[in-house]
């Protein structure tokens, strides 16, 4: 089993910029990436952002230009660096680590970009 522990969220005005971790623990070398996901009010969860260990990364089109996914093997944690935010962007923000027996998520950590 993997463990998850996020941090880094809060209230940011638009424009802002936030830095979003998360730690891993337990079963780590069964893990083949990690990722960001978010779920706004009133919708579904949608990806953000996933890195390889091999450091492939990939985005939502919503993000990209804005939002860097980066991962420190070492440490077994995974950031997003969030820039240039928008109210858009509220919503609870889910990691996510995928392992060849599934995957794990985080409790969440709440963003919210308001004036």
């Amino acid at each position: 089993q993997v463990q998850l522990v996020e941090s880094g969220g809060g209230l940011v005005q638009p424009g802002g910029s936030l830095r979003l971790s998360c730690a891993a623990s337990g079963r780590t070398y069964s893990m083949y990436a990690m990722g960001w996901y978010r779920r706004a009010p009133g919708k579904q969860r949608e990806l953000v952002a996933t890195i390889s260990r091999e450091e492939r990364t990939n985005y939502a089109d919503s993000v990209k230009g804005r939002f860097t996914i980066s991962g420190d093997n070492a440490k077994n944690t995974v950031y997003l660096q969030m820039n240039n935010l928008k109210p858009e962007d509220t919503a609870l923000y889910y990691c996510a680590a995928f392992t060849r027996d599934g995957t794990t998520w985080g409790q969440g950590t709440q963003v919210t970009v308001s004036p």
